[in-house]
């Protein structure tokens, strides 16, 4: 009874809103405005009759929606989130902005240029069929790995079966220390966090007097099948970091692990913790999970139906092909990520013009079967590292073992790892945590270089064993600063590191170094 009063209420309220939509006092969004983050309604077109008239219909309809679909009482919160992510994907499909008849922005496209937008719409769509028929990756000629992309000067220093591992040269007379050392995930190529030169986080550490040291990961094949996590940790981090002591012996390491990397990193530490192994300074996490039992929507695709599912698969191909995972991505954010291009592609036949941060995401890896499997079974679902039941080398670590300074940065529009789930760390480790909550998603809010317009972020440290502050609380309390993260972090690391020195040398002496390619180097290419 209640929904059938809202939904009169609202029918009532548009047809109020039609009758009097000329009226000076009249608004263009008198009914309901669309979400800040909605794209879809910006143009100036929709504040036109009937189009206005019809997008406030669809966005009252949304709301109904979400009304009849979440908060439900005695209902599961898992059964309700299928229901809502279901019904949502529904509603994103049928919006106005997505047909050419109710999309003015089309129409206007369409007598401007006498038709000639769906030809060119035609064109995009046959293109996109051609290269998904084919299976070759979009053509990104501006952005080629190892000169415009991935394009810091450095040189490999270290190489295994899974790892190389990048020396980047120092741009500074002398330089701090400690090192860096960044741990990227291995679902995508590394260089998101080496982009284009302005917004190269690389560029910006080596311009700001640190050493910085870059794992870049094979890209497995089915031969590669039965690769287990632990061999990241063991042939990845355990690798890299004994790589740095013997280059840089005696020297404390700043540890950097962004997305699947940082919960990677967590484990490395949290062994190396277990082991009195004090070579971590510092440990910095990137939109990073330690505890997944609200990770998001993510968890939807993720059950033992569908993990028996995807392991049933993988044990034929040997490895979880590139289209899988953008797929799931994708519907995390239809809206933006599939509905709004197909609209701006086939319907107005134009095309977003390319940028690096696309090019990067073109550029997807695949994941071996065993490693993927003991990903989603000891972490996703069992929640074993939160749990204090994840096994390294016979042993359980846990968290708590933490010690070492740590900083980590949340997204605010994060759909892959929610910033509230990477809240969680303040309670799992005994250590000094500062905590970033930054403007933007995923990647476009880590990416961040100074100077770019549009960010801002909220920080706050919490001492070791002083009082834990809830996620709500905290964001009413921490201080908001207007523009890019990254000084923020240096800055925390300048405080944790020794006064300036001479730069090391380039790679450990090592005989086998000296064949080995400069930066990028080759998995990277793969």
């Amino acid at each position: 009874m209640e929904l059938g009063r809202d939904a009169w209420s609202g029918a009532r309220q548009s047809l109020e809103a039609a009758l009097h939509f000329f009226a000076p006092e009249h608004g263009s969004w008198s009914l309901i405005r669309p979400q800040p983050q909605d794209r879809r309604f910006v143009d100036p077109e929709w504040e036109r009759p009937p189009f206005n008239l019809l997008a406030q219909a669809f966005l009252l309809s949304e709301r109904w929606w979400h009304n009849a679909t979440m908060d439900v009482r005695g209902v599961a919160p898992r059964n309700e989130a299928i229901v809502e992510f279901s019904v949502r994907q529904v509603l994103d499909m049928l919006a106005p902005s997505n047909f050419a008849v109710t999309n003015p922005e089309v129409l206007h496209k369409t007598f401007q240029s006498g038709g000639e937008n769906f030809v060119l719409g035609w064109q995009n769509w046959l293109s996109d069929w051609m290269r998904l028929v084919s299976g070759k990756p979009g053509d990104a000629k501006e952005f080629v790995v190892g000169e415009t992309v991935a394009a810091t000067s450095g040189k490999v220093v270290f190489r295994n079966e899974l790892i190389e591992l990048i020396q980047y040269y120092p741009s500074t007379g002398k330089v701090h220390p400690e090192p860096i050392l960044v741990v990227p995930a291995w679902i995508m190529k590394y260089y998101i966090l080496d982009l284009s030169p302005q917004n190269s986080l690389v560029k910006f550490l080596t311009d700001q007097g640190f050493t910085v040291f870059m794992i870049s990961w094979r890209n497995p094949g089915a031969g590669d099948r039965d690769i287990a996590f632990d061999d990241y940790r063991k042939l990845g981090v355990e690798a890299a970091v004994t790589t740095i002591g013997d280059i840089m012996p005696g020297r404390g390491i700043h540890a950097l692990g962004y997305c699947l990397g940082g919960t990677l990193l967590s484990i490395a530490a949290a062994t190396m913790a277990r082991d009195g192994d004090s070579r971590l300074k510092s440990i910095t996490l990137l939109a990073a999970q330690t505890d997944f039992t609200e990770a998001g929507e993510l968890t939807l695709f993720i059950n033992e139906s569908q993990v028996a599912f995807l392991e049933d698969m993988m044990s034929e191909r040997g490895v979880l092909e590139t289209t899988q995972m953008a797929g799931a991505f994708q519907l995390l954010r239809s809206n933006d990520l599939i509905w709004s291009k197909l609209t701006h592609d086939y319907l107005m036949g134009e095309r977003a013009p390319p940028s690096d941060l696309m090019a990067w995401n073109a550029d997807a890896t695949r994941l071996p079967y065993r490693m993927h499997s003991e990903y989603l079974r000891k972490l996703f679902l069992h929640n074993d590292l939160a749990e204090g039941r994840y096994v390294v080398e016979g042993k359980p670590i846990v968290l708590s073992d933490l010690r070492a300074p740590m900083f980590v940065v949340g997204t605010v529009r994060d759909h892959v790892a929610p910033w509230r789930s990477t809240y969680k760390i303040h309670y799992q480790v005994e250590a000094d945590v500062t905590y970033l909550l930054t403007s933007g998603g995923h990647n476009a809010g880590i990416v961040a270089p100074p100077g770019a317009q549009g960010h801002s972020y909220q920080v706050k440290t919490k001492a070791a064993r002083t009082a834990y502050v809830g996620p709500d609380e905290w964001l009413k309390t921490a201080p908001k600063v207007e523009g890019s993260w990254w000084p923020e972090w240096t800055r925390w690391l300048t405080a944790l590191s020794g006064e300036p020195c001479e730069p090391p040398q380039m790679g450990a002496g090592h005989l086998d170094s000296q064949v080995l390619p400069d930066a990028p180097g080759d998995y990277v290419r793969q």
